[in-house]
C-alpha cells in the first residue's frame, strides 16, 4: 500500500503486522470526515488480503484520540437529516470494518482517550493502556449521545455500566478500564511496547484462518442462549473447520513435533 494518507500512518514490518496510526496529534487525533474515510479505505483494503497477521492501531503524539473533532460536529449540526444521516453512517461503516476485521486487532492508547476514541478501543479485539490514558464517555457533556460507538462500548461493559460513564461523562483511569472490558490491560507508559511485543508474539502463534474464523463465533455466540439452535451451528463450524488446509497442517504438525507453516517468520 503506497497510498499518501493526510490524517493517518500505515505501515507493515516483516512478520506482517500492520500498523495504523491516527496522525493529527495537534489535536489529540480527534476524528474528521478525511481521517474516518482514509481508515475505513485501509481497512477494507488490508481486509482482503490473505497476508495480513495482526492489525495495530494506535495514534500519534500525546494522546490516543480525542473523539470526534468539534468542527465537524459544528458542520453537520448545519446537515440536512440526510445528509446528517449519511455522514454518521460513514463511521458506522469504519467503526463495523474494525470490528469485524478478519484478523486479530490491537488498541495502544495512551494519553486522552474520549468519546469516539472508547469506541475504537472498544471495536479491537485487544488494547492496552498506559497508565497516562484519561478515559471519558462525555458526549451528553456537548448535548450529544455516543450512538454510533455504542454498540461496541456497550458489549464491553455492559449496560450498567454504560448508564453511569454514557450519562456522567465522567473520567476514569485506565484501571478502571481493564475492570470495566474497554481494554485488556494497563502499564506504566515505558512498558507498553514491550507489552504490546508480547501481545503480537502470542498472536502470532495462531492459525491466522482460525483465528478469523474465532472471532466470527464470538460474535455469533456470546448473546445467545446455548439451545439446540447454537449448538447445531457450531458443531457445523468446527466440522467445517476441521476440513480446512490450516487445521490439517496444524495438526500434523503438532504431531510431528514442528512449526506450522503460519509460524515460519517468528
Amino acid at each position: 500500500m503506497n497510498e499518501k494518507y493526510e490524517t493517518i500512518q500505515v505501515g507493515c514490518d516483516a512478520k506482517n503486522v500492520w500498523t495504523i496510526a491516527l496522525n493529527r496529534p495537534k489535536v489529540h487525533n480527534a476524528f474528521n470526515e478525511e481521517m474516518v474515510q482514509e481508515i475505513s479505505n485501509v481497512l477494507e483494503a488490508l481486509g482482503t488480503e490473505p497476508s495480513v497477521r495482526t492489525l495495530i492501531l494506535r495514534g500519534n503524539g500525546k494522546s490516543f484520540c480525542a473523539g470526534a473533532d468539534l468542527n465537524w460536529m459544528q458542520r453537520a449540526a448545519q446537515f440536512s437529516a440526510e445528509e446528517n444521516r449519511a455522514d454518521a453512517m460513514k463511521l458506522g461503516k469504519m467503526l463495523h470494518l474494525l470490528y469485524t476485521f478478519p484478523r486479530p486487532t490491537i488498541a495502544v492508547v495512551q494519553g486522552s482517550i474520549f468519546g469516539g476514541g472508547v469506541g475504537l478501543a472498544a471495536s479491537c479485539d485487544l488494547a492496552i493502556a498506559a497508565d497516562n490514558s484519561v478515559f471519558s464517555l462525555s458526549e451528553v457533556r456537548l448535548g450529544l449521545i455516543p450512538a454510533v460507538i455504542s454498540p461496541y462500548v456497550v458489549s464491553a461493559i455492559g449496560g450498567k455500566a454504560a448508564k453511569r460513564y454514557f450519562l456522567t461523562g465522567e473520567r476514569f483511569d485506565a484501571e478502571t478500564a481493564v475492570s470495566l472490558g474497554i481494554v485488556s490491560c494497563n502499564c506504566e507508559i515505558k512498558q507498553v511496547e514491550s507489552r504490546l511485543q508480547h501481545f503480537i508474539g502470542e498472536l502470532l502463534q495462531g492459525g491466522p484462518e482460525a483465528q478469523g474464523k474465532a472471532k466470527e463465533l464470538i460474535d455469533k455466540v456470546q448473546t445467545r442462549k446455548a439451545d439446540s439452535e447454537l449448538i447445531e451451528q457450531t458443531a457445523n463450524a468446527i466440522a467445517k473447520v476441521r476440513t480446512t488446509k490450516e487445521a490439517r497442517e496444524g495438526i500434523a504438525a503438532f504431531f510431528e513435533r514442528r512449526k506450522p507453516d503460519w509460524q515460519d517468520n517468528i
